[in-house]
C-alpha cells in the first residue's frame, strides 16, 4: 500500500469540498480584547478584531483570574506533576472542585482536563456501570457526546432536536425496566436555541430515566450565579449529571461534572478518560478558580455580552443579511456553501481586520454552513457598525460576482 498516497487523498477530499480548515496566526492583546494582531504575511503583525472567540466574558483578559495565575506560577510552579491518583492532586482542585459543585447546587464535582474528555470519559463510564443502559441522544448534541456514548457500547436512540413528543415515543417503546439515560444540551451553540429543560425533566421522571446536560455554552452565561441555563431556569435540582467547560465564559482552560458524591465517585474510580491523564496546572485552576468566583458575584459581564448580542442580531437584521433567529448570545449567520464561507471569511480579514472562522461539516450538516460571530462585553458599537458594513459589501460583491458569472 502506497500510505503517502491515501493521506494525500484524505486531505485533497478536504480541498475539493471546500471544507480544509486553516489555523489562522494570531496573538490577542492583553487588557484591549477583541483587539489582536495577526502573523498571516510577511510584514509584521496586523492589528485585527476577534469576533468567533469562545472566551464570551473575556474572562481570559480579566485582572483577577491573570493576578491569580501569576500568584499561582510564584507559588507552586508549573505543571501539576502528575494525574491526580499520583502527585496531581492540589488544593486549587479541591477548592474549585467545591466552587462548581456549589455553582449547581450539587453535592461534587470532578475537574476533567478539556469539555470533550469531561464528556466522553462520564458518558462511556455512566453507561458501561448500568447494566444495559440504552441513551438518548438529542440528534444535535456534540461530537464529544457522541463519541462518549459510542465508547460505552451501550444502545443509543438519537430523538429529533428538541422533539418531546419524539422523545417520548422512544422512551415509551424502550423496555421500562433497562437503565435509561437522556442527554443533551442547554444552549446548541451552532444554532443557539436551547433545549427545554423541565419537559425533558418530566419525560425523565415518567420513564424513571437518568438525565445528563452538556452546559459549557451556558455556564458562566446565564442564571444569577451564572450555573447556566439549568440555574436561569431554576431546573438543576433535576439535573442527574451537569457538564460544563473552563475554556469558554470562564475563559481558561477544562471541563467538569457536577452531580451528587456516589455518582462523581464512580466516574473518578472507572473512567479512563480521568484516571490516567495529567491533571490540570494549578495556575491554570487558579485562573478559573477566579473567574468561577467573580462570577458569581457580578453580573455586569453577561449583561454587557446580552446586551451586545442583541445589538448585533438588530444590525445584521436590519442591514439584509441572513441572520439566524437565535434566543442566545450565539449570532450565526448562514452562508450555506463552504467554499463562499471560506472567502468571506478571508476576505473580512485580509481587507476589513476581522477574524471569524467558517463553520462547516461536520460541525454543522452539509448545506448549512455559517460565520458564527460571538460578540462580547467588550465588543463597541463602532466594531458591529464596522463588521456590519463590511458584511453588506462583501454580499454584494459576492453577488454582483454571481450575476456577471451567470
Amino acid at each position: 500500500m502506497n500510505y503517502d498516497q491515501v493521506f494525500d487523498a484524505a486531505i485533497d477530499r478536504l480541498h475539493d469540498e471546500g471544507r480544509y480548515r486553516v489555523f489562522i496566526d494570531i496573538l490577542r492583546n492583553k487588557g484591549a480584547y477583541p483587539n489582536a494582531r495577526c502573523f498571516a504575511g510577511h510584514n509584521g503583525p496586523k492589528p485585527i478584531t476577534v469576533w468567533c472567540s469562545n472566551d464570551y466574558l473575556a474572562m481570559g483578559q480579566h485582572p483577577k483570574v491573570i493576578a491569580a495565575m501569576e500568584e499561582a506560577l510564584h507559588d507552586v510552579g508549573a505543571g501539576s506533576g502528575g494525574t491526580r491518583n499520583i502527585g496531581g492532586n492540589t488544593h486549587y482542585h479541591i477548592q474549585l472542585e467545591r466552587e462548581l459543585a456549589d455553582l449547581h447546587g450539587k453535592d461534587g464535582a470532578l475537574l476533567f482536563t478539556s469539555g470533550y474528555v469531561s464528556n466522553d470519559a462520564t458518558l462511556s463510564t455512566m453507561a458501561k456501570v448500568l447494566p444495559g443502559c440504552v441513551i438518548f441522544s438529542d440528534e444535535l448534541n456534540h461530537a464529544s457526546m457522541i463519541a462518549g456514548i459510542r465508547n460505552s457500547g451501550a444502545e443509543k436512540k438519537v430523538f429529533r432536536h428538541n422533539d418531546l413528543v419524539h422523545l417520548e415515543q422512544l422512551l415509551a417503546e424502550t423496555d421500562p425496566a433497562v437503565p435509561k439515560l437522556i442527554a443533551f444540551e442547554s444552549v446548541y451553540s451552532m444554532d443557539g436555541d436551547v433545549a427545554p429543560i423541565h419537559a425533558i425533566c418530566d419525560l425523565a421522571d415518567k420513564y424513571n430515566a437518568l438525565t445528563y446536560i452538556d452546559e459549557v455554552h451556558a455556564v458562566g452565561m446565564y442564571g444569577p450565579r451564572g450555573g447556566g441555563i439549568s440555574e436561569r431556569d431554576e431546573a438543576a435540582h433535576r439535573i442527574t449529571i451537569i457538564e460544563g467547560t473552563l475554556g469558554k465564559a470562564f475563559g481558561v482552560m477544562g471541563g467538569y461534572i457536577a452531580a451528587d458524591t456516589r455518582i462523581v465517585d464512580v466516574i473518578r474510580s472507572y473512567a479512563p478518560g480521568f484516571i490516567f491523564t495529567t491533571s490540570l496546572s494549578p495556575v491554570l485552576v487558579a485562573g478559573v478558580l477566579a473567574a468561577v468566583r467573580h462570577l458569581k458575584g457580578s453580573n455586569a459581564e453577561r449583561e454587557a455580552q446580552q446586551a451586545n448580542a442583541s445589538a448585533l442580531k438588530t444590525m445584521l437584521a436590519e442591514a439584509g443579511l441572513p441572520v439566524m433567529p437565535s434566543t442566545t448570545h450565539i449570532v450565526p449567520l448562514m452562508v450555506g456553501d463552504p467554499v463562499r464561507a471560506k472567502r468571506i471569511s478571508d476576505i473580512l480579514l485580509a481587507e476589513y481586520g476581522v477574524y471569524v472562522q467558517p463553520i462547516n461539516y461536520p460541525t454543522v450538516p452539509r448545506g448549512t454552513e455559517r460565520l458564527r460571530f460571538t460578540p462580547g462585553p467588550a465588543h463597541t458599537a463602532a466594531m458591529m457598525r464596522d463588521l456590519t458594513a463590511a458584511l453588506s459589501e462583501i454580499w454584494q460583491r459576492l453577488a454582483l460576482e454571481q450575476v456577471r458569472a451567470a
